[in-house]
């Protein structure tokens, strides 16, 4: 049985610490699904959902193919996952791909994670959202439609403040695409999660962005482009680890706590 989950995740403890989901700091995933009665004897195995969601695209989506590339979840965070040589990379405790907590403001908010001016801060939704609330774009029956997606209608209809907040943010994320790719080396970045289906109004500008940023010669065939595998990519992923028996460490504590 495979599982993804936000993070970060401890593989030697089977926890789980999701940024966004305070209550659960340390919480047991692995104990608590192994012990139930319909696993049975079925080993358990955890991956944070960014590298879950990249090794689905990796195998069944649009980063086939590729021997080195960026998959990252842009929603009510910013998560990624990457493929380097051909491999899911999942890092010593299971964490690489953190992108969305990289700090690109050095003056910028203070992230829930404790650090200032993380990508996540300026390029989730929920942060889209803040910064053209804070422009004075005017949700239709707000609060209840005031989200990424009622900003991406906005922006469809050409309202400034809707397209200022989706270029503020496609602008943070083209920086840290280009940054990491600068650093490994990757062909391509396939971007997923509610923000991407916003479609043209978050995917033109991060691309224009992406060709300022990624300058250097050996980045200049770097392409953005959409998930293909939708909301359902972080369980298709989790199922492939699993088969692929990815992590071996909580697999075995999920046994032995039982």
């Amino acid at each position: 049985m495979g599982m993804g989950s936000a993070g970060p995740i401890d593989l030697a403890h089977g926890t789980v610490s999701p940024v966004n989901i305070p209550a659960w700091r340390n919480f047991p995933l692995i104990e608590s699904v192994a012990r139930h009665p319909a696993v049975g004897d079925r080993p358990v195995t955890l991956a944070g959902d960014a590298v879950a969601m990249t090794a689905a695209e990796h195998r069944h989506g649009a980063a086939r193919g590729h021997k080195n590339a960026l998959c990252l979840v842009v929603s009510t965070g910013v998560g990624a996952g990457l493929v380097l040589n051909g491999s899911v990379h999942h890092g010593l405790t299971g964490n690489a791909g953190h992108l969305g907590h990289i700090s690109i403001d050095f003056d910028g908010e203070t992230c829930p994670c404790g650090a200032r001016g993380c990508l996540e801060t300026i390029a989730s939704g929920t942060a889209i959202t803040r910064h053209a609330l804070a422009l004075d774009w005017q949700a239709p029956l707000a609060p209840l439609t005031a989200d990424a997606a009622g900003v991406a209608a906005a922006a469809r209809t050409g309202e400034a403040a809707a397209i200022a907040a989706f270029d503020r943010a496609a602008r943070a994320l083209a920086a840290g695409i280009a940054a990491t790719a600068a650093l490994i080396e990757i062909d391509i970045a396939v971007v997923g999660g509610g923000v991407a289906q916003s479609g043209d109004v978050f995917f033109e500008p991060l691309a224009r962005h992406l060709r300022s940023y990624a300058a250097m010669p050996f980045l200049k065939e770097l392409r953005v482009v959409p998930a293909e595998l939708g909301p359902d990519a972080g369980l298709v992923g989790a199922a492939v680890l699993a088969s692929a028996g990815t992590s071996p460490l909580a697999t075995v504590l999920g046994h032995s706590s039982r």
